[in-house]
């Protein structure tokens, strides 16, 4: 569906706001999807897919490459591929943002619902892909699914995969603080904003 400018705007035009106003992606999902998906799950079909259709085209590029070249039988276990906190944590490592940034992300993630989540990514993972870290949108268009309902888990996987990927020397050159603390600040003030019935 991305092969083509008209349907890459389409479906972009969704990025980062509920389904009830993403009326120009209705002719490319509707009937893809099932009828009997819970709102969560659409949700996460529809936002995911607006996101895919943004991607820079290094990105697409990148994907369509590891589409044809990935062979299935090989491919890793469904729990060992990586989620966004690994994603942070190839950013951090390749000099994208800082760790102080990434952790205030995951941090801030834990606590917000599943579309708080979706207003926050289009930015984010703009960023990770611009600077050639991929997303495996399988992987976060399950995590998004179920985020509302197992949020504390998905959270807690995102944060295991960070910790687990990222370089610990990066720490030792994270060393102005006051940048940290303004980025931070930046995503507390942010999170602010967010109608307290879309936050936990």
């Amino acid at each position: 569906m991305c092969r083509t400018p008209s349907a890459r705007s389409d479906l972009r035009s969704g990025l980062g706001v509920p389904v009830e106003r993403c009326n120009r992606m209705h002719r490319y999902l509707v009937r893809r999807l099932p009828e009997n998906l819970h709102q969560g799950a659409r949700r996460a079909h529809y936002g995911v897919a607006a996101l895919i259709a943004a991607r820079p085209p290094r990105a697409r590029e990148a994907d369509t490459e590891r589409a044809t070249t990935d062979v299935p039988d090989q491919q890793p276990q469904w729990w060992s591929r990586p989620n966004l906190g690994a994603s942070l944590a190839a950013g951090v490592n390749a000099g994208l943002m800082r760790p102080g940034t990434a952790e205030s992300h995951l941090h801030l993630f834990s606590r917000q619902s599943s579309e708080a989540i979706h207003r926050r990514l289009p930015a984010l993972t703009r960023h990770l892909l611009g600077g050639g870290v991929a997303v495996d949108w399988a992987v976060l268009l399950e995590d998004l699914t179920w985020w509302d309902r197992d949020r504390d888990a998905r959270s807690t996987r995102w944060m295991e995969a960070y910790y687990r990927a990222v370089n610990e020397k990066a720490y030792d050159t994270d060393t102005d603080a006051s940048a940290v603390d303004a980025a931070a600040s930046d995503l507390e003030t942010a999170d602010q904003t967010i109608p307290l019935e879309e936050t936990h």
